[in-house]
């Protein structure tokens, strides 16, 4: 079975202060990336009616090609996620692109961002939180934690509520859209 990826994303979130918490609960940081993601569409569906989603990313100099599953129900962005990584490298990444492109599917937006992402064990689990800059679109953080599978979930998802509250991250700011959709949506598609 493949993990789950629990989230929630806040838009308008301030750095500094997030910064100061983190350091307070003790979380570690990892090297500030900048990552590239290309999202592609499915040569036989629509992952917009599937709610489903293929992106290209690069993460620094690794590369990664992850599917997301349709969303779940619940308090937290959950989905199945599979991810694998290849090749590192612009060149790799081109080369990727281009089987996919060459398979029938097509690339649909990029979206590119700084992320500074801390790594902490909150309650008994590891937790990620990404302080994340999105050309075009502002500062957010997510707060991300994954699940084993579904009876896992109410857990990993209570963790992810408890930290983002903990973290001074207000419902008022929670953002359900993807970056893939906002980006979307601000070219008009």
């Amino acid at each position: 079975m493949s993990p789950f990826e629990v989230e929630m994303k806040f838009r308008d979130a301030n750095h500094e202060d997030l910064l100061r918490r983190l350091g307070d609960l003790g979380a570690v940081a990892r090297e500030e990336v900048e990552q590239e993601d290309i999202y592609m569409s499915h040569p036989a569906r629509d992952f917009r009616e599937t709610d489903e989603a293929m992106r290209l990313r690069r993460d620094g100099g690794e590369n990664r090609v992850t599917y997301k599953g349709p969303k779940l129900a619940g308090p937290t962005k959950t989905r199945e996620e599979v991810e694998l990584t290849f090749e590192p490298g612009p060149d790799a990444l081109l080369k990727m692109e281009r089987l996919f492109v060459n398979l029938g599917f097509r690339p649909v937006a990029t979206v590119r961002k700084r992320r500074l992402a801390y790594d902490l064990q909150f309650e008994g689990r590891w937790v990620q939180v990404g302080l994340d800059s999105v050309d075009g679109l502002g500062v957010y953080a997510e707060v991300e934690a994954i699940a084993n599978g579904p009876a896992d979930l109410p857990e990993a998802q209570r963790v992810v509520l408890e930290l983002a509250q903990r973290l001074g991250l207000g419902s008022d700011q929670v953002e359900t859209r993807s970056y893939l959709r906002m980006v979307l949506e601000r070219r008009g598609a």
